[in-house]
């Protein structure tokens, strides 16, 4: 049997709630992003120290040092929650030129490598995984919500190299895909995990390399051609 994340119901009796339901706010207060960054952040640390289960609004509303309600405002429930905080671990996509297939791919490449390469996100994310089996439906949501959206960016900039003539036509675009950030996975977990500066491009330049546009040579085999 799955293990079921419990989906808190409405904030009910709170601290921050007044007669009738309606929480008690100054008039004209703007909504607080410092509550809300420190909401976000109690849950990633609850999440770091107790798993998935050690996630409750109570908790994360006691260690953010705000009311139940202030948490119901945001996010209808617990599930709402995990998947805001687990989001936030990613850095915000970059804007991209689409115009070079390469800047584009090392934009993107040069933020996931960046995530991994911090210490705190990393340990966050291997909770992630090694807690996410028991969790099928938040595991499909985040990914849906999350990844996806990232991936979509990085097939449609191989997507742009292949109509600019950058990238062969017969490039697969999903194996490219899997090359790409496959590396920053296989490179995290090496001897060294060294993730530096210029390892982004590295891992950018050499896909490039394999699947430049040829054309044909002396010999009839064709020799590869930078198109950036």
């Amino acid at each position: 049997m799955q293990p079921v994340i419990t989906v808190d119901q409405g904030p009910g009796s709170d601290a921050e709630t007044g007669s009738g339901g309606a929480e008690h706010r100054r008039p004209g207060r703007p909504r607080s992003e410092q509550a809300e960054q420190a909401i976000i952040e109690a849950t990633l640390d609850l999440f770091g120290e107790q798993g998935f289960e050690g996630v409750c609004v109570e908790a994360v509303a006691a260690r953010a040092g705000v009311g139940k309600a202030t948490i119901y405002r945001r996010w209808p429930n617990k599930e709402e929650l995990l998947l805001a905080a687990l989001g936030s671990m990613k850095s915000p996509i970059p804007e991209l030129e689409g115009v070079s297939a390469r800047d584009d791919l090392v934009a993107m490449m040069t933020v996931m490598v960046a995530d991994k390469a911090d210490p705190r996100k990393a340990r966050r994310y291997a909770l992630l995984l090694g807690e996410g089996g028991k969790y099928p439906r938040l595991m499909a949501r985040y990914k849906e919500t999350v990844v996806e959206p990232r991936h979509e960016v990085i097939r449609a900039a191989i997507r742009r190299g292949i109509e600019a003539g950058q990238l062969r036509p017969d490039t697969d675009v999903e194996i490219a895909l899997l090359a790409l950030t496959g590396t920053v996975l296989a490179k995290e977990k090496a001897a060294d995990g060294m993730l530096n500066g210029d390892f982004a491009a590295r891992v950018v330049d050499e896909l490039m390399l394999g699947l430049a546009t040829r054309t044909p040579g002396a010999d009839g085999t064709g020799t590869m051609q930078a198109s950036d």
